[in-house]
């Protein structure tokens, strides 16, 4: 540190509900050396509300411009792991502040993400349907998304998490070795 001001970098993690962003996230920071910041909590803990009272009172729309003013502020200060929600690539304006930094595009397989999430009734999104399609669908359109601001990808499926986050850091070193 130098005049009080973290010289290390942001790393973000994206990709959809269920993936793996907070687990990983979590013991990618100690790895790392980064503070851990779990965008989803942040807006959770702004609101004084849980995610799916957002989202009942303000719906998708009140939600996201909340994710969007935490992730700018955030994004503002050094030295974190930032875990996002699974649609903040909507915003191009977000996807502008992530690209900027390292980022892991963290992605599963449909199937692997239905056996994760498909009946937690705390995923708002994933209550209007058939879990199965509405992660299809968003996927499809939020895979080029995640591809536009990613430095990598790393599949989850299957896979401990710490050797997730043992291929994530040789991916970091290596980036940064440049």
């Amino acid at each position: 540190m130098q005049d009080g001001i973290s010289r290390k970098p942001n790393v973000y993690l994206v990709g959809p509900m269920g993936v793996g962003k907070t687990t990983v996230g979590k013991l990618l920071s100690d790895e790392l050396d980064l503070e851990f910041v779990d965008i989803d909590r942040e807006v959770e803990f702004r609101a004084g509300a849980d995610i799916p009272w957002i989202f009942d009172v303000e719906g998708e729309e009140g939600f996201r411009i909340r994710e969007s003013r935490a992730l700018e502020e955030i994004a503002a200060r050094r030295g974190q792991l930032i875990a996002t929600g699974g649609g903040v690539v909507l915003s191009q304006s977000n996807r502008e502040i992530i690209k900027k930094e390292f980022c892991v595009y963290l992605k599963a397989d449909l199937s692997q993400l239905v056996a994760r999430i498909g009946k937690d009734k705390k995923r708002p999104l994933l209550q209007k349907g058939d879990p199965c399609d509405i992660l299809m669908r968003m996927l499809e359109l939020r895979d080029p998304l995640y591809r536009e601001v990613a430095t990598c990808i790393v599949q989850t499926d299957s896979r401990p998490m710490r050797q997730v986050v043992r291929e994530i850091v040789k991916l970091f070193k290596l980036h940064n070795s440049r």
